[in-house]
């Protein structure tokens, strides 16, 4: 260990990187507690600490913030505007032939694809801040922050009072966006990730303390979910480097049997992805039951979202969604990037088949088969890992705050180090040929 950690020290590349990305994730976590101005911040810890204060969406929400919506943060919105324009940029290469086209250019096509991305990043960061703010507002946040502000007198009247809110942070996520590419481009490892995961871990002591001060009569629950969480984390690192080698054997141009080579098909093709977007539709109705309850013909459907399809307090039938949606996006969201015909084309033209079976569509066929099974395994996985926290919730006294990770927090975390380790151990390898030569 010591002598890894003396390598990293010896390459000057690698620990200037290493300084420079220590450094703006420590930037990060000072503006994470930068609050909105006229914020009141005591007020909304007082209510997101109730359990029953129906803000159960932005209680899973705020896992990935860091602590920041506790503070009622300028960076409260994350990098979700973001990670939103990205999925949608990638859906739309598939669905516009000019973005595909553009998308196959190679380094330059991704770079302006990146900055579409953030163009699109901005108005969805600014609309997402506007409903954001209501619905902490419809939440029983009322007062929260003060939306009248002197300077905003003649615009910020009534309802357009929350635009300097919004202003404020629809800047901190642009902000958030910067320092992630700033980290990939100076730092090691992908700046996104890597502020996403500070975010995760950065609220594990605050659990930790809340509950060894203050959480008597559930240590024995959060001891079970700690070991629980302990299962989940090797298996999830053996889940995250699973994968089927499809064996292909490329024609020789000369004399011999030809050259053998394997294509690898991840078990998880879709990464935190399906979990993303499950979590965005089985928050919905919560989000509307928000609106709902402020309606009195609508009353009954709002009791009935809030006693089902609530998050702060799920049910059978809300993790039994929320499983399924994880398993229905997993296939979805492969069947979108993973090409069955367009791989078998590649092998086809470098002169490679896959033993026992044709070129062209007979393997573009075995290798849309074995993708569905490995969606099939990865999915269930994903959607397994994602329930257990709901389920230590509704059999134990422990509430989704108690929780020391959630199960795509676990996935992020995991995906994040490994990822970092790969890096480093790349740069690392480097310094050794550049000292040889």
């Amino acid at each position: 260990m010591f002598t890894y950690l003396r390598q990293l020290w010896q390459s000057e590349d690698l620990r200037r990187r290493i300084l420079i990305t220590l450094g703006l994730l420590l930037a990060y976590r000072i503006v994470a507690h930068i609050p909105v101005p006229g914020a009141d911040v005591e007020q909304l810890r007082l209510l997101m600490s109730q359990r029953d204060s129906g803000l159960g969406v932005i209680g899973i929400f705020a896992a990935l913030t860091g602590g920041a919506l506790d503070n009622f943060s300028v960076v409260l919105l994350g990098l979700s505007p973001y990670i939103n324009a990205s999925i949608i940029m990638q859906l739309s290469t598939v669905i516009f032939p000019k973005l595909e086209a553009l998308s196959k250019e190679g380094a330059q096509g991704q770079q302006q694809i990146n900055r579409y991305t953030r163009w699109l990043a901005f108005p969805l960061a600014f609309v997402q801040s506007y409903g954001f703010l209501i619905l902490l507002s419809r939440g029983g946040l009322g007062g929260f922050v003060d939306l009248d502000f002197p300077s905003f007198a003649m615009v910020l009247q009534g309802q357009f009072g929350v635009l300097a809110p919004m202003l404020y942070v629809t800047a901190g996520s642009l902000f958030l966006m910067w320092l992630g590419e700033l980290i990939t481009e100076k730092g090691i490892g992908n700046g996104i990730s890597l502020i996403i995961f500070t975010g995760i871990v950065s609220g594990i002591p605050a659990v930790l303390s809340s509950m060894f001060f203050a959480g008597e009569g559930k240590l024995m629950a959060f001891y079970l979910f700690c070991i629980v969480s302990l299962a989940m984390l090797v298996a999830v690192v053996l889940f995250t480097d699973a994968h089927r080698l499809i064996p292909i054997t490329y024609a020789n141009q000369g004399a011999g049997r030809g050259v053998q080579g394997n294509i690898p098909i991840r078990l998880n093709q879709a990464g935190m992805i399906p979990i993303i977007f499950a979590i965005s539709l089985i928050t919905m109705p919560s989000i509307l039951a928000q609106f709902l309850q402020t309606a009195p013909r609508f009353q009954f459907v709002a009791q009935f979202i809030n006693t089902n399809m609530n998050p702060q307090n799920p049910t059978i039938l809300y993790v039994v969604a929320y499983f399924l949606l994880v398993l229905a996006f997993t296939f979805f969201y492969v069947s979108v990037t993973f090409k069955p015909d367009e791989v078998a084309e590649t092998i086809q033209k470098r002169g490679g088949f896959i033993p026992g079976i044709r070129p062209g569509r007979q393997t573009a066929q075995m290798l849309a088969g074995v993708s569905s099974r490995l969606n099939l395994w990865g999915g269930t996985f994903l959607g397994l890992i994602a329930i257990v926290p709901l389920l230590f919730t509704m059999f134990s006294d422990l509430t989704s705050q108690d929780l020391i990770i959630s199960g795509s927090g676990l996935i992020i975390v995991v995906g994040v180090v490994m990822e970092l380790i790969r890096q480093v151990n790349a740069q690392l390898l480097a310094h050794d040929y550049e000292k040889l030569v």
